[in-house]
């Protein structure tokens, strides 16, 4: 068995307090808002929650749908998500002049509280559906990801800001230009929270990144019309005591979170870079209801929360994962190496346990390294299955 693993690289920068830990990896309810007729009044209450009458006397006028959350286009959405693993009918069976019709067969299995699913198949997977304003899947997310303080960690640190955004802005082009019926949304994605190589006053080997780093990245979305992703990981310490200090950036409409299980030393007491770290199903779980609540309190558009992944291990109870209306989740495979081997990885750790969504890494560098023959051009990240609907570059 081949498991892509990330190269170690421990980094110290200087006016900076600790080293900076890097890792080379790095068709159709709780909600209702159901399609109906209401034959009393030949009433027509779209998916939308615009009515329209067909013109019956005493027709009821609808009233308003409300202000938060929005309406989904459940038809859309679950269309689009049969689209992600490129779905097709089963086949009719034939019929002759003399034998009695068939009817159409459909493995399609629908439900007023979760999106539609496949008899038989993996994904897609059924979860609630999520309120209206959900950036997946009907957009594809592009995201440039590092850190400011280090070229080696990603693009965000290699190269000055115009660079970043001008080249932001032709890979997302290159996307749309071989998807054009999937919008893309440009991200900055920033590590604000760095494994260090020192245990630090409180052992813990991880600092926050300064405000103005962080500030800078929203900066950076708010000029292409973008989003931001803070990504985090905590050393030894745990995501239910480091996730509450990011609050006030979490309530803003345009800011998502990634976790990284790589990182997440508390289980196995390792300091970050000797063992691979890991998260389970309750931690997971843990931020999903946090960013939730936060979208509730806030009247928010719903988050998307990725979680990065290149080995079984990194996360474990994967069918505990609870998805809501609130939160949307990617399951992120952010291994290096040749293209064979990132296709294997996906086959291996993201496929086989389908949580909501899939997400891709592409390495300027690392997935250039011998016996590669070249990184993914977006027709090739695409034709993965599922399709990875977020795709990172590092």
């Amino acid at each position: 068995m081949q498991v892509v693993y990330t190269t170690m690289v421990f980094l110290f920068t200087a006016g900076f307090a600790g080293g900076l830990y890097y890792a080379g990896h790095t068709l159709f309810a709780s909600v209702e808002y159901d399609s109906q007729i209401e034959t009393d009044d030949e009433q027509i209450v779209h998916s939308n929650g615009i009515s329209a009458s067909n013109g019956g006397e005493g027709a009821k006028a609808t009233p308003p749908p409300p202000a938060w959350p929005l309406p989904l286009d459940r038809d859309a959405y679950d269309a689009r998500l049969l689209d992600l693993i490129d779905y097709l009918p089963p086949a009719t069976p034939a019929t002759t002049s003399t034998s009695t019709p068939v009817a159409p067969v459909s493995d399609l299995v629908f439900s007023s509280s979760s999106n539609v699913t496949v008899q038989g198949a993996a994904w897609p997977p059924a979860n609630p559906y999520p309120h209206g304003g959900a950036l997946l899947p009907f957009n594809r997310i592009i995201a440039y990801y590092g850190n400011y303080f280090s070229t080696r960690m990603g693009i965000l640190g290699e190269f000055d800001r115009a660079t970043v955004l001008a080249q932001l802005a032709s890979t997302s082009a290159s996307y749309e230009a071989v998807d054009p019926d999937t919008p893309v949304v440009p991200a900055i994605h920033y590590i604000a929270m760095v494994a260090q190589a020192d245990a630090g006053s409180d052992g813990m080997y991880r600092n926050v990144m300064p405000d103005e780093h962080i500030e800078r990245a929203f900066s950076m979305a708010e000029e292409i019309d973008g989003i931001v992703f803070l990504d985090l990981q905590v050393g030894l310490s745990t995501i239910q005591r480091e996730l509450p200090q990011f609050r006030e950036y979490l309530t803003r409409p345009n800011a998502h979170l990634g976790i990284d299980p790589e990182f997440a030393m508390a289980p196995s007491g390792a300091a970050p870079g000797t063992v691979i770290g890991t998260y389970d199903a309750e931690d997971i779980n843990f931020v999903i209801d946090w960013l939730s609540e936060i979208v509730r309190e806030h009247q928010l558009p719903p988050k998307v929360l990725v979680v990065h992944r290149f080995t079984q291990n990194m996360v474990t109870n994967y069918q505990d994962i609870q998805p809501t209306p609130e939160v949307q989740v990617v399951m992120h495979m952010d291994g290096w190496g040749s293209k064979q081997l990132k296709r294997n990885t996906h086959a291996r750790v993201i496929e086989p346990e389908p949580v909501q969504f899939a997400g891709l890494k592409i390495f300027y560098k690392n997935d250039l390294k011998p016996p590669s023959t070249g990184i993914f051009t977006p027709a090739e990240a695409i034709e993965m299955h599922p399709e990875p609907i977020y795709i990172q570059y590092q």
